[in-house]
């Protein structure tokens, strides 16, 4: 999960991983996360550079820090809810955004999402 890209800042990619666990309750509600120091190591990064990602999480409402605790996920569902909305709206967007670059209008990217995930599903089924 921790493939960092030269298009962007790691830390901003460290931000987009930690809240896509906030978002999908890998990091749960009210939850301690991972140290930075833990987090660091698994990611493979500077604790600094850690440590500044979730400072900005943390400026953004997603986390909060107990002094000798560590820091916990918000206690709010709906800013994790919230934060959910935002992450599948960006989504969303940079999809349309592709398709339109495509020539693809709307009702035709929705057929063809239909399609991917009938037959997404129909080989998961073959799987079984």
């Amino acid at each position: 999960m921790w493939n960092f890209s030269n298009d962007r800042p790691v830390y901003l990619q460290i931000m987009d991983v930690i809240k896509l666990r906030i978002a999908t309750g890998q990091y749960p509600v009210g939850g301690r996360i991972p140290s930075v120091r833990d987090l660091a190591e698994e990611a493979r990064v500077n604790p600094n550079t850690m440590q500044k990602a979730l400072s900005e999480i943390e400026r953004e409402g997603y986390l909060f820090s107990l002094r000798t605790s560590g820091k916990f996920v918000t206690d709010n569902p709906e800013t994790v809810s919230k934060l959910k909305s935002l992450l599948y709206t960006d989504i969303i967007s940079e999809f349309v955004s592709k398709m339109r670059e495509l020539g693809i209008d709307s009702e035709q990217a929705v057929t063809l999402v239909k399609e991917y995930t009938n037959n997404e599903n129909q080989s998961e089924r073959g799987n079984d």
